[in-house]
């Protein structure tokens, strides 16, 4: 398969629909957002997802409901499903709707990227086949493996490093901009992967600038602290070179100028 492979991420909380599709973007996905069954439904239409992951709980249906008519439809996707009360009975019936797997709210980082890795290049399961009930009862323990672990964490924080210069300038921009929902979207974006990365001070200007974006209001300063924590949380882990320095430096004065 040439080019980029694409996602598509289904929940009807904004805030958790961005955290998953912020982890797949890391991992290299494109990703396309949808907040009811419907949607996603015409969204799969259009850009034909290689893999979907979707909340159990959904506005117009369930999830397992939306997977199966995802496949009647006549999509190949790998699926996923996400729910915050994973019981055996929720798992069972994801699993008979075809998915991987049926993983605990909030994902971590590593078990969603690990999970893709290692089973999105088997046989696509069909609803109620001996190929879906094969997937079993994944629990974190049964993806983790200490050196994988290292390795997985190791690469999800260089792809951070890479992505994070043009997160901030989306976020810089689109304030300049005016752009209310283009910042509450890439901040929040943004706060995700790095909550789950282990950048908790990232995380919460981030937050802190979605939630003004959301009331309507551009929080400049903020911004400008945004780029001097991250800055300072980069040079002291020494994963920043001297020309990414001099663009924070840029960016934070732009910010606060």
């Amino acid at each position: 398969m040439t080019g980029p492979l694409t996602a598509l991420v289904v929940d009807p909380d904004a805030v958790a629909r961005r955290q998953v599709a912020g982890l797949l973007q890391l991992g290299g996905w494109q990703v396309c957002e949808a907040s009811t069954a419907d949607q996603a439904l015409a969204a799969s239409a259009t850009v034909s997802p290689d893999l979907v992951v979707t909340d159990v709980l959904l506005p117009d249906g369930s999830g397992p409901q939306l997977l199966g008519r995802l496949r009647r439809a006549g999509s190949t996707a790998r699926f996923l499903a996400v729910t915050a009360g994973p019981t055996a009975a929720v798992r069972a019936e994801c699993r008979t709707a075809g998915a991987l797997a049926c993983l605990a709210k909030p994902i971590d980082a590593r078990l969603l990227l690990d999970l893709v890795e290692r089973r999105s290049a088997g046989p696509v399961a069909e609803p109620g086949t001996a190929a879906s009930a094969g997937a079993d009862d994944l629990r974190d323990d049964d993806l983790r493996d200490d050196d994988v672990d290292d390795q997985l964490m190791g690469r999800l924080q260089g792809m951070y490093d890479d992505a994070l210069p043009g997160r901030l300038t989306a976020i810089a921009s689109s304030v300049r901009q005016g752009n209310t929902a283009a910042v509450a979207a890439a901040a929040q974006t943004l706060a995700g992967t790095s909550g789950q990365l282990g950048h908790p001070e990232v995380a919460g200007i981030c937050q802190a600038i979605a939630a003004d974006a959301r009331r309507g209001i551009l929080a400049h300063h903020l911004v400008a602290d945004l780029a001097t924590v991250a800055l300072s949380v980069e040079t002291a882990a020494g994963r920043i070179t001297a020309e990414q320095q001099r663009s924070r430096l840029r960016l934070v004065a732009g910010a606060r100028g």
